[in-house]
C-alpha cells in the first residue's frame, strides 16, 4: 500500500473503527480430529461477524515468510513491514516507557534454562514470574564491558530489555537465541564490518550474565535478540488523520503502538480489563487497536485445547465490543501460531471486516477453510487498513 496515496485522500470523520487482533490467530488441523483450533472452538459470535462481513485470508509479509510480531502488526496498521523493519528490542523498550537516546542500542532478552552442558532445555525458563524477573534483572544491572554502560529492565515473566549505552554501537548483529531447545546459545556475530567491535561487547555481557545466574535455576542463562535503535516512523495521525488508542496488555505491542503515534491506555492484565478500557475510552477516540495476546502464547506452548478455550473466552466477550456499535469492526491476527506447530508460521491469517458498507460474502463461519472462499480472496495484511478506512468513510475519492 502506498502510504503517500492514503495520506492524500484520508480525512477525519466521526466514524469509529475497532481492530480486534487475536495474536497468532491462524491454526492447523489437529491430527486426531482434522480440525483447526477455530473449527474446534464454539464461537457463535465470531461466526455471526463472519456471516455479516467480508472475509479473507491474508499474508502478513509474503507467501512462505514467517513473520515476527513486530512486522506482523506493522502490516496490519498499513506499514510495509520490510521497508519499516523495527527491532524487537526497541519495541520492548518503548513499551515499558524506557527513555533511550539515539546512540543507545537495545535488545530483547529471555531468561532461559541450560543444562550442565550448556544446552538449552527451556527457552523461557519455565515462564518465571515477573517478580522473579525483576529480581534477576537487578543482579545483572550495572555490568560494564569496555566502557559500555548496560542496564537491564524487566518486562513480563521471562522477558527483559537490555539497553547498551556507549559510542559506536551498531545493530547489525546475529542473535544468541537459536529459537529451539536442544542447542547451545549462539555466539553473537557481526553481520556487517561496522559492527565488528560491537559483537564482542555483547558476547562478554552474555558471559558475565551466565556467571551471575549460574545458581538461579531455572533462569540460569539469557538469550538476546532484536538488537535495535529507536526508529522514526510516520504516525497514524499524519497518514490516516486518525485519533487512535491502543489497548494492549503486553509491552511490546504497546511500544509498537506508541512508535506510530497511538495513545496507549493502561489496559490492566486481563481481557475483562481490556474491555473496560475500551468502554471507558470509546467516546474519546476513533480508532481502537484491541490486542489479545493469549491465543499466541497457547499456540507457542503447543497447547491446542488451551488455545481453543481462549478463542471461546474471546467469543463470549465479543458482545461487549459489538454493543458499542463500531462503524467498522475488523477481526484478524498478526500471524498464525498453530498449536500443532508450536510457533509462528507462514500460514495465511483469517480476516473479516464488518460494517454498514461491507459487501457480505457467502462465508457462514469463522474458520480458516471457510475464509478461503471469502469475498476478498487472498490479500496482503497491508490491505486491511485502507479497507477499514474506506468502510468507515475516512477516504475520499482519488482523482477527478
Amino acid at each position: 500500500m502506498d502510504l503517500n496515496l492514503i495520506k492524500e485522500i484520508a480525512i477525519s470523520s466521526p466514524e469509529k473503527i475497532v481492530m480486534l487482533v487475536l495474536d497468532g490467530l491462524g491454526g492447523l488441523p489437529d491430527p486426531k480430529t482434522g480440525k483447526t483450533e477455530l473449527e474446534t472452538a464454539r464461537i457463535p459470535h465470531l461466526d455471526t461477524i463472519a456471516k455479516h462481513g467480508i472475509c479473507s485470508m491474508a499474508d502478513p509479509i509474503a507467501p512462505g515468510i514467517t513473520p515476527g510480531s513486530g512486522p506482523g502488526h506493522l502490516a496490519l496498521f498499513g506499514y510495509d513491514p520490510i521497508a519499516n523493519l523495527v527491532g524487537r528490542g526497541a519495541l520492548e523498550a518503548v513499551g515499558i516507557d524506557i527513555e533511550f537516546g539515539p546512540d543507545d542500542m537495545t535488545a530483547r532478552g529471555n531468561f532461559c534454562t541450560v543444562d550442565d552442558k550448556g544446552i538449552i532445555t527451556d527457552r523461557r525458563a519455565g515462564r518465571i514470574s515477573t517478580e522473579k524477573c525483576t529480581e534477576l534483572c537487578k543482579l545483572l544491572d550495572g555490568i560494564k564491558v569496555n566502557g559500555v554502560d548496560i542496564k537491564t529492565y524487566p518486562v513480563r515473566e521471562h522477558r527483559f530489555v537490555v539497553v547498551f549505552s556507549g559510542k559506536n554501537l551498531h545493530t547489525e548483529l546475529t542473535e544468541s537465541d537459536p529459537s529451539q531447545t536442544g542447542l547451545a546459545p549462539l555466539e553473537v556475530k557481526a553481520e556487517a564490518t561496522i559492527a565488528r567491535q560491537t559483537a564482542p561487547i555483547i558476547n562478554e555481557f552474555i558471559a558475565k550474565a551466565k556467571a551471575v545466574l549460574a545458581h538461579h535455576h531455572p533462569a540460569n542463562m539469557i538469550l538476546l535478540r532484536g538488537f535495535a535503535k529507536k526508529p522514526k516512523l510516520p504516525t497514524m495521525q499524519e497518514i490516516y488523520k486518525l485519533n487512535p488508542l491502543a489497548i494492549a496488555v503486553y509491552p511490546m505491542y504497546r511500544g509498537l503502538a506508541r512508535l506510530i503515534g497511538m495513545q496507549v491506555a493502561d489496559a490492566g492484565t486481563t481481557l475483562e480489563d481490556e474491555i473496560k478500557t475500551l468502554k471507558d475510552n470509546y467516546n474519546k477516540y476513533d480508532f481502537f487497536f484491541f490486542h489479545v495476546k493469549w491465543t499466541d502464547t497457547a499456540g507457542e506452548d503447543g497447547a491446542f485445547d488451551r488455545k481453543v478455550k481462549i478463542l471461546e473466552q474471546v467469543d463470549a466477550a465479543l458482545p461487549a465490543i459489538t454493543s458499542l456499535k463500531p462503524d467498522v469492526l475488523v477481526v484478524t491476527g498478526d500471524h498464525s501460531t498453530p498449536a500443532v506447530y508450536g510457533g509462528h508460521s507462514w500460514h495465511t491469517v483469517p480476516v473479516v471486516i464488518c460494517g454498514q458498507f461491507c459487501r457480505p460474502d457467502a462465508v457462514k463461519e469463522f474458520s480458516e477453510p471457510a475464509f478461503l472462499a471469502g469475498g476478498l480472496g487472498r490479500i496482503h495484511s497491508t490491505d486491511i487498513m485502507p479497507l477499514a478506512l474506506a468502510n468507515a468513510r475516512k477516504l475520499t475519492k482519488f482523482g477527478a
